[in-house]
């Protein structure tokens, strides 16, 4: 197996990390599999809670920050996140406001966490997607304020209040492009590793809050992009996708099984590693039911 190149050298490895809520505690998994065979980026593409985790390791390069990262996801919980807001989501409700939750509390867990101010600083070149909210348009973000940009990409239409950057009004990457691969075959990579988070497909019931209902829905539609997206460049450069966690169970809202997912992710991404044959990219994705 070739190794990836060392930081600030010609770029030939990217990660790109999809979104997917609560969901990227499985992309920490995966990271720490690649980590262990010493595989690390030397360029980073992130959507959503993609670019949250993208972020971190940018500024947070080697085994160290893949450990760290883990460790990170261990710790979050659901009201770090999307803290109880009655007040503000019923604004939201009848059209006071644009939002129904605060981004107070993921501005501030970037803020504490993040290692630099703008993200043409960090260690491990990073670009982050988010969408026009007005035109429809990805935005590629690859400088300027980290946790604004950051924020601007995870940002869940109506959930979270859009972001405003260079005159435009930015909400979630994903609406736009979930996984990001044109963008780093654009910076030169010809390796690319895809980590994408997967979706709840062994759910005994549907979600039962509005926010679940939401993001299971994104992310069962993000999934059939993200086949597609893989079925188009698969053939143009060296392109590994991490097998999604099937079954999974968890709703994309849930983060009390971060622990778990971490385990998980990095045993089964370890082991398909590890095979001298691997599936194709695409034969990987795909909608299903068990």
């Amino acid at each position: 197996m070739w190794r990836a190149g060392a930081y600030g050298g010609a770029v030939t490895t990217a990660f790109v990390l999809s979104g997917g809520g609560s969901l990227g505690s499985v992309q920490a998994g995966m990271v720490l599999a690649l980590a262990e065979r010493e595989i690390f980026p030397d360029l980073l593409v992130g959507t959503s809670v993609g670019a949250v985790n993208a972020a971190w390791l940018a500024g947070h390069p080697g085994r160290e920050g893949a450990d760290a990262l883990a460790d990170v996801w261990r710790s979050v919980r659901r009201s770090d996140i999307f803290p109880t807001g009655f007040v503000t989501g019923l604004r939201g409700f009848v059209g006071r406001r644009d939002h129904l939750v605060s981004s107070h509390g993921l501005r501030m867990l970037l803020t504490r966490r993040l290692t630099f101010t703008c993200l043409e600083d960090a260690t491990i070149p990073v670009h982050v997607v988010a969408s026009d909210i007005t035109t429809g348009e990805e935005v590629v973000l690859s400088t300027g304020n980290a946790v604004d940009a950051v924020t601007a990409s995870a940002a869940i239409p109506g959930v979270f209040p859009p972001v405003k950057i260079g005159g435009r009004v930015l909400v979630d990457g994903a609406v736009a492009n979930n996984v990001p691969i044109a963008h780093a075959v654009a910076r030169g990579a010809d390796h690319i590793y895809v980590l994408p988070t997967g979706y709840a497909c062994a759910m005994k019931e549907a979600p039962r809050s509005a926010l679940g209902v939401a993001l299971q829905s994104l992310t069962l539609m993000l999934a059939q992009r993200l086949a597609i997206d893989v079925e188009r460049y698969e053939r143009e450069v060296d392109l590994v996708v991490l097998p999604p966690l099937c079954p999974l169970a968890v709703s994309p809202v849930d983060f009390s099984h971060s622990a778990e997912l971490i385990d998980r992710a990095r045993d089964s991404s370890g082991e398909w590693l590890d095979r001298p044959h691997r599936s194709l990219p695409h034969a990987v994705l795909g909608l299903h039911r068990h």
